[in-house]
């Protein structure tokens, strides 16, 4: 984001020590307490903002120093005083520090108060300059007073009263609707003749060159501005939390509007965008609201004019994202004004769905058709098939984007889930930013992956999931692909890529071989670290009731015969271990309706090798949940075929030394795996001499002498021990279908409560005798 130098200023300033900051100041206030400021001062101010704004320690400034900054505000340089106003502002609030407030020390604009009603005299005395009404417009400070206003705002959103809203909401028309149309800074028309006494007002410009023939905007250039047209500019970049903030503040039993200035207003306003006077007869809070309509309405029209700078193009975006957010407040405030504003931005959305440059400005008309589109009864569709299709899908690598756009999706998950269908079909598109720049978005994706597990959508966002890393390396690919046509290799890459549209989950494993070279890169490392938490998510959603049985069963064993992953599937097993295990004691059922699949995956004697935790989950959920107790489909064919495929698992890994490459299997496999078998057979007694024979015979084969199988003597002895347990308990069949498949009553004992029992009574009896006299 920030270039190699800004990055190594950044550091500097944030890792500055005590003794070097303290030496800092010195300096500083050496430099300031000369009369001639030069280049070095400012140097040094702009390095203080810089430290003040990159540390999260307590900003303490040494006095001294505090109050030449002060004094700075008042300066003739207008260096100096945009420096020492942004110095202090970073130093606000300032605790433990109370300075005297007096109306002739207008320096102090900034000072730092501590308590709510330190901070409300503050803003009396800042709006207490405001009230004046100079000849010659506002005082020099007049312009630095509203970005401190802002800040202590930001802090203190309570401290002003009503009647200050009611000023400041008043002064704020006057800014955005009557600055001086003129230019400022002595601009001439031009000639060789011209002269000082010669000089005639020049009209300010648009941004394509023509004279601009309505009211001032942030919009509008020239060689120079006035000082209300620098107040029209503050007062747009603080309307919208101006609004945010007092839009519920009453207007009622104020100070009427008829000594407003704007009402004799000396500077020129266009007929076209006059007002009528009945607009001059609301109350300041719903007049503040008119204008800002108008004030935005004009910039709308005014970026659909050819800008002859670039930066200007830029400008004219950042305008139209602020101008669409501040309607969007009126509107929620004002709902009679949605069908003024909507033939609005309903030509906007026209003009810009074409251009992905402007894919920024999106994000707010889609959130004004998001709040107003069902009242105002408009066809949404257009808007959410270009914000959920296209934008993502070809914008992925646009880091702003991204944040606003999934911003937006968590500010409105609900309006979102109930209000746009799109959303939810959308979610291969949304995958695309978290492929992307896993660690910059996975905190919002942790918010919104569970809104996007619905019964139609959880068996293919699982295998999403998985295949992140895969999505990752592809749009990499991709990228460099567009970039880089010459490379031959590329383009054989993506040939083969494209070989593999519409093909299933089969040609998996060719999909990874295409991607191989990808798999360290640092983009595929990230998202591959961010799937497990996504996972763990993912279950936990896939858990709750709302999604029905079917697809959670679904989601949860079909990936089981995927085979292989892009990445390292550890941490991968270890989730699906658990929630395997948590989400069939909540629904046993769940064993028999993916029996053939767990089946399959347990009859494989490579994933005992390979993946051997969630193996020995596997066998465990067999053994514990294949019963008629638990779900009356399970038939006898059943039972012996899951015990005929385990056996042949067990007989193999203990019949011989595993294959090279192997080591030998954990003796929680094996113990795991007999004792499936003895539950198995304990249900099926036809069963039971084959596990006692097989017992009989590991018993013998310990005690011969070593076995290829284990190579701890421990843990041979730990095997054999759990072997003779289970040998003991089928010698009798009843009591091993007791104690291997107890009935619920008896995992889950309430004896207490039992009234059919002799225990109650006797505690009744106990209890009684202990509280009586």
């Amino acid at each position: 984001m920030y270039s190699h130098a800004s990055e190594s200023f950044i550091k500097q300033a944030r890792e500055i020590p005590e003794p070097e900051l303290q030496k800092f100041y010195s300096k500083l206030l050496k430099l300031l307490q000369g009369k001639d400021f030069g280049h070095e001062t400012l140097d040094s101010l702009q390095r203080l903002y810089l430290i003040l704004s990159v540390n999260k320690y307590t900003k303490l400034l040494p006095p001294e120093l505090q109050k030449k900054l002060l004094s700075l505000l008042s300066s003739p340089v207008e260096q100096l005083q945009v420096l020492s106003s942004a110095v202090l502002r970073e130093t606000l609030p300032l605790s433990g520090q109370e300075l005297s407030y007096n109306q002739e020390n207008i320096s102090q604009l900034n000072s730092h108060a501590e308590s709510k009603a330190d901070l409300s005299s503050l803003c009396t005395l800042l709006l207490r300059g405001l009230e004046g009404r100079p000849s010659e417009g506002p005082s020099p400070s007049l312009m630095l007073t509203l970005p401190i206003i802002n800040t202590i705002l930001t802090h203190s959103p309570d401290c002003l009263t009503e009647d200050q809203v009611t000023l400041l909401s008043k002064k704020l028309v006057d800014w955005l609707r009557y600055a001086s149309i003129v230019q400022g800074g002595g601009a001439s028309s031009g000639g060789f003749f011209t002269g000082p006494r010669s000089r005639q007002p020049v009209p300010i410009a648009e941004l394509d060159g023509t004279v601009s023939g309505d009211f001032f905007t942030v919009l509008c250039v020239g060689q120079g501005f006035t000082e209300d047209q620098w107040m029209n500019v503050y007062s747009f970049s603080m309307l919208r939390h101006w609004l945010l903030t007092y839009h519920s503040v009453s207007s009622g039993n104020l100070m009427s509007d008829a000594d407003d200035r704007s009402e004799v207003d000396g500077s020129v306003v266009s007929m076209v965008s006059a007002t009528s006077s009945s607009s001059r007869l609301l109350p300041p809070k719903e007049r503040l609201r008119e204008k800002a309509f108008q004030y935005c309405q004009r910039l709308i029209e005014q970026s659909d004019r050819k800008a002859h700078k670039r930066t200007d193009t830029e400008l004219q975006k950042a305008c139209l994202v602020e101008a669409v957010c501040i309607l969007d407040c009126v509107c929620v405030e004002d709902a009679s004004l949605v069908y003024r504003t909507f033939p609005c931005i309903k030509a906007l959305f026209g003009r810009l769905s074409s251009d992905l440059s402007f894919a920024r400005v999106l994000i707010p008309i889609a959130q004004f058709y998001l709040n107003h589109g069902e009242m105002a009864a408009v066809d949404c569709d257009g808007v959410w098939m270009l914000v959920f299709g296209r934008y993502p899908g070809e914008l992925f690598n646009d880091p702003f984007l991204a944040h606003e756009f999934l911003r937006f999706l968590r500010l409105n998950l609900d309006s979102v889930q109930l209000r746009v269908p799109q959303y939810i079909r959308s979610f291969p598109n949304l995958l695309k930013f978290l492929a992307w720049d896993s660690p910059a978005v996975v905190d919002d994706f942790v918010d919104l992956l569970p809104s996007l597990v619905t019964p139609g959508t959880a068996v293919e966002l699982l295998h999403s999931l998985l295949d992140l890393p895969c999505l990752t390396a592809t749009l990499v690919l991709q990228l460099r692909f567009f970039h880089m046509l010459k490379q031959n290799s590329q383009e054989h890459v993506f040939k083969s890529l494209s070989d593999q549209i519409c093909d299933t989950i089969d040609r998996l494993s060719t999909l990874h071989e295409l991607l191989a070279e990808a798999a360290d890169w640092p983009r595929v490392v990230h998202c591959a670290q961010v799937v497990p938490v996504l996972l763990h998510i993912y279950f936990h959603r896939v858990g709750d009731t709302q999604v029905n049985p079917k697809s959670r069963s679904a989601a949860v064993f079909h990936p089981r015969s995927r085979g292989s992953l892009f990445f390292p599937s550890l941490f991968v097993c270890r989730v699906f271990s658990c929630h395997l295990l948590r989400l069939c004691k909540r629904r046993p059922s769940l064993v028999v309706d993916q029996s053939h699949e767990l089946l399959e995956f347990a009859g494989a004697t490579a994933n005992v090798y390979s993946k051997e935790e969630i193996f020995t989950h596997v066998v465990w959920v067999l053994g514990e949940y294949l019963s008629v107790s638990c779900d009356s489909r399970c038939s006898v064919s059943l039972i012996t075929s899951c015990f005929e495929a385990l056996e042949a698992v067990l007989f193999e890994i203990t019949s011989s030394a595993p294959s090279p490459g192997n080591i030998c299997p954990a003796p929680k496999v094996i113990t795991t795996l007999m004792s499936a078998l003895a539950k198995l057979a304990s249900r099926s007694h036809d069963l039971i001499p084959r596990v006692s024979l097989f017992l009989s015979k590991l018993r013998t084969a310990a005690r011969s002498g070593s076995v290829a199988w284990c190579a701890d003597e421990e843990d041979l002895v730990s095997v054999v021990t759990r072997g003779e347990e289970l040998w003991s308990l089928l010698k009798a069949p009843g009591v091993a279908q007791s104690v291997l498949t107890p009935p619920a009553h008896i995992n889950a004992p309430q004896w207490h409560r039992d009234t059919n029992v002799a225990s109650p009574l006797q505690l009744r009896a106990l209890t009684s005798l202990t509280h009586s006299q």
